[in-house]
């Protein structure tokens, strides 16, 4: 089993290699920071032109998961899209594939920095969301038992990087789920300063392995 099983205040939560977060007990998958469509917005926006396939490859990542633990709601914990333009710009074909995965469970866009406004592509748009004792929002803000994204983590062990969660005893930051995603070091202070002391990580990759940060 490649899954890592921890808890987090009083809640049982699977840690996937994917970088998806999965609550069994209430059928909930959660993940952060997809940014569909960044290579439509970078060439829209500076002329620079990248392979096209993050929209692709992110969702055939998401439908995989999604078929391995068949939640009843999914939550995009902000920053799914860009930017706004790039949420309108996805193809028919992706927008049929993101209503496939839809279909039949409860859908929440969670209102990101990139993608602050609702989106015509189902599901319900809100600014933050609460299942069993945890409040999942973008950006952490201090609260006690949160879920946030935004920073984008990634850890390093061995000299390799991988994006990473991380998580003390009240918060828990989710890495960042997209292909043209980058990161920041679970060292930086930005970090390090939304927690009480170095906290754990989760990092993904073939299997999610918990290593301490301090």
């Amino acid at each position: 089993m490649n899954n890592l099983r921890f808890t987090f205040c009083d809640m049982a939560l699977m840690a996937m290699p994917s970088g998806a977060l999965f609550l069994p007990e209430e059928a909930v998958l959660c993940v952060s920071d997809l940014h569909l469509g960044k290579s439509d917005r970078i060439a829209r926006r500076s002329g620079r032109m990248l392979p096209p396939y993050e929209v692709q490859e992110t969702l055939s990542k998401l439908e995989a998961d999604i078929l391995e633990c068949a939640p009843q709601m999914v939550i995009c914990l902000g920053d799914s899209f860009d930017d706004l333009e790039a949420a309108n710009a996805l193809t028919e074909d992706m927008q049929l594939w993101l209503a496939r995965l839809q279909a039949g469970r409860r859908w929440v866009w969670i209102e990101g920095n990139h993608d602050p406004g609702p989106v015509d592509l189902g599901g319900a748009h809100m600014g933050e969301i609460t299942v069993g004792t945890l409040a999942f929002r973008h950006i952490a803000t201090g609260a006690p038992a949160e879920v946030s994204g935004h920073y984008h983590p990634k850890h390093r062990v061995a000299g390799r990087s991988r994006p990473a969660f991380l998580y003390d005893a009240q918060r828990l930051i989710m890495p960042a789920y997209g292909t043209y995603t980058g990161g920041l070091a679970s060292h930086t202070a930005d970090l390090r300063k939304l927690f009480d002391a170095p906290p754990m990580a989760i990092m993904t990759g073939r299997k999610a392995i918990a290593v301490p940060t301090a």
